[in-house]
């Protein structure tokens, strides 16, 4: 696992004591939203929209809301209409960065997305320019626990790619159109996960193994992720263990 999952790993760990809470349940409740409006209200023949009701429900968010969020993406409740826009950059030493983002007005949302590139030692880029190092994957965390030979049995059989011992966690990796596949083949032989989610995962790193650069990346993509527009962060960035506890802390 690059350390850039590893980060977004702990930060999930973290999730269910973070104070932003309601400003999470914001950026769910608009991708739902958008998800229904994309491809349809009915979770069973729309996978996005199965992925995003999950992840909202793991996150705690109330099921009437999340139905009339989907209520709004399908027309058949008012709301803003929001477009999904995705900007480019590079932090620190070169690490790639990709910015996903639902918004309401793009020209807002890309000047304030650069101002946060430009003002914390990042700079932002062309389309394509980062975006060709990454692959979109169904990506499940799971309890290192849970023994090797009975999850691959189940994994295995409902279209995992590859499973990966973290230490501390199994790692799953899933085309993405099989991560919802995946997941309840989980569930139904009684294994916790931790969490299901599709990642942008990079083909290459760049190894960060200075602390004062890793705090400079970091928080340029903490920034990042704390924008109201924004909903995910990817970058491919791999610190070392050892420096990424101190710098988490």
């Amino acid at each position: 696992m690059s350390g850039h999952s590893k980060w977004a790993t702990t930060k999930h760990q973290k999730g269910a004591k973070d104070q932003k809470r309601g400003k999470l349940f914001a950026k769910l409740i608009r991708q739902v939203e958008v998800a229904a409006r994309e491809g349809g209200g009915d979770i069973t023949s729309n996978a996005t929209l199965r992925t995003m009701f999950q992840k909202a429900r793991d996150a705690s968010v109330p099921l009437d809301t999340i139905e009339r969020a989907v209520k709004r993406g399908t027309g058949e409740l008012e709301g803003v209409r929001y477009e999904a826009i995705s900007y480019e950059g590079y932090a620190a030493s070169g690490v790639a960065v990709i910015v996903e983002c639902l918004t309401d007005n793009r020209n807002r949302t890309g000047s304030e997305v650069r101002t946060i590139f430009s003002r914390n030692g990042g700079s932002m880029a062309e389309p394509g320019a980062v975006a060709w190092q990454f692959e979109r994957k169904g990506v499940v965390s799971l309890p290192r626990s849970i023994p090797e030979d009975d999850l691959m049995a189940v994994v295995l059989d409902a279209g995992a790619e590859d499973l990966r011992d973290e230490g501390e966690a199994w790692v799953i990796y899933t085309p993405p159109n099989q991560l919802a596949a995946v997941r309840t083949a989980l569930e139904e032989a009684s294994m916790q996960v931790d969490s299901a989610e599709a990642h942008m995962v990079s083909s290459t790193t760049v190894e960060v193994a200075d602390e004062n650069t890793a705090r400079k990346v970091l928080h340029l993509l903490e920034l990042l992720e704390d924008h109201d527009d924004v909903h995910n962060v990817w970058s491919n960035f791999d610190i070392p263990d050892a420096i990424l506890e101190q710098v988490s802390v």
